[in-house]
């Protein structure tokens, strides 16, 4: 079924909203490796459930998360489990640097200093060598991005910024 180019550019939209709050792509990273039910979410990120549902939905609707099968809870209730489905890694969002810095800052902020590892890197290249050198960073990271996960592994994040350094010219 073929659908009007409105509705994809209203669901390019649409998606661009939803991975454009540092809170919800923090959701998301909560739920990529273990399914988490709403108030596990709302626990984690020290949210009231209800605000944690409103994002979840969100993601929910826009196809970055994904419902499973209902459960029964510790207390009896129903509880609906809910995992990351990776779409949000090769969506595009329009200015998303600004997004992902902040919630880099958020997810980093009470880590104890032994847990991050960071390295910077100054460098002067043209343009020909600086396109080849994020070239081969943009294909490591596809690489290990297309991994499974492995059984006994331990959850972890890398992010790479390159930013041009106006200071140093």
């Amino acid at each position: 079924m073929n659908h009007p180019p409105e509705s994809d550019d209203a669901d390019l939209v649409a998606k661009g909203r939803a991975l454009s709050s540092p809170l919800r792509l923090r959701i998301l990273r909560l739920c990529l490796h273990q399914s988490r039910t709403n108030k596990e979410i709302a626990d984690l990120l020290g949210l009231n459930p209800a605000s944690s549902l409103h994002h979840v939905r969100t993601l929910v609707r826009t196809g970055f998360l994904l419902a499973e099968e209902r459960r029964k809870g510790r207390r009896g209730a129903t509880e609906v489990p809910y995992i990351a489905s990776r779409k949000s890694w090769t969506t595009p969002v329009d200015n998303v640097s600004p997004i992902l810095i902040e919630t880099f800052l958020q997810e980093t902020r009470d880590l104890p200093p032994e847990d991050i590892e960071v390295w910077r890197l100054g460098v002067k290249f043209n343009a020909a060598r600086r396109e080849e050198m994020l070239g081969k960073l943009r294909a490591v990271v596809e690489e290990y991005m297309a991994l499974p996960a492995d059984d006994d592994g331990e959850a972890t994040s890398l992010m790479i910024a390159h930013h041009r350094d106006p200071t140093a010219d």
